[in-house]
């Protein structure tokens, strides 16, 4: 991380000086403006954008699905089995079949491709974590908020959902995370209409060199936004990543 940080505002020569140096004193922006330019400002949107709405449609599908599988036991221990036996594939044997659908449906290389893929992949895991999270909850509650004439759905959004952010929470940071850093779909998917991060930061390394300031300073801009969301949403992570731990 701090050779990445210093690597950022470095001028070309200096990477390759003797002995290395370990500290600059001088803050050119001049990596950071030819990494943009490069297609690191494109990249850095189609990422944001792609992340964002794919975050936003998993959480909303594994509220609901969690909430069936843990509440009312919706096909049994079977089907709770099957989705969490979806996370022990690896995404890369659903690349080829993704991409002759994707390319039937004339979609490849736009953000719905992406979306899609990281619906598919993500799903899974944030349905059993958030399925664990109504698990963890009392069906008491909820008992009396029906008691008290709300809906089942009200019952849901005024009672259950509030104690269960901590959980939402954590399942929107991985599923953000793992869409934001995600590579090997990006690459397959896409081709020049949209480029996430992650395949910008591959083109800076080709076989003619590595350019090596640019690099640094887009792979810093790559790790602000997952800093940020720590930062902000710090309690809320710890929170869910200790619900349920302790009982009684």
């Amino acid at each position: 991380m701090y050779w990445i940080f210093i690597g950022a505002f470095k001028e070309k020569g200096e990477f390759f000086h003797y002995p290395p140096i370990f500290w600059i004193n001088h803050f050119k922006f001049d990596n950071f403006i030819r990494a943009l330019s490069l297609g690191g400002s494109k990249g850095t949107v189609d990422s944001l954008i792609v992340a964002c709405i794919g975050t936003v449609l998993v959480v909303i599908l594994a509220l609901f699905a969690g909430y069936g599988l843990g509440r009312f036991k919706f096909g049994g221990p079977n089907l709770s089995f099957f989705v969490l036996s979806l996370l022990f594939a690896p995404p890369i044997i659903a690349v080829l079949p993704l991409f002759f659908i994707f390319k039937y449906l004339r979609i490849v290389d736009t953000y719905l491709a992406l979306i899609w893929s990281y619906l598919l992949i993500n799903l899974p895991f944030a349905i059993w974590l958030i399925k664990g999270f109504i698990e963890d909850l009392p069906e008491e509650i909820e008992s009396a908020a029906l008691v008290d004439g709300h809906s089942r759905f009200g019952a849901f959004r005024k009672v259950t959902l509030p104690l269960i952010i901590p959980g939402v929470v954590v399942s929107a940071l991985f599923v953000f995370v793992f869409a934001w850093n995600e590579f090997l779909f990006a690459l397959m998917f896409t081709r020049s209409n949209v480029r996430t991060l992650p395949v910008v930061l591959s083109e800076l390394i080709g076989g003619h060199g590595i350019q090596w300031g640019e690099l640094s300073a887009l792979s810093l801009i790559a790790i602000i936004p997952g800093v940020i969301l720590v930062v902000f949403f710090q309690k809320y992570l710890v929170r869910g990543l200790t619900f349920g731990a302790v009982k009684g």
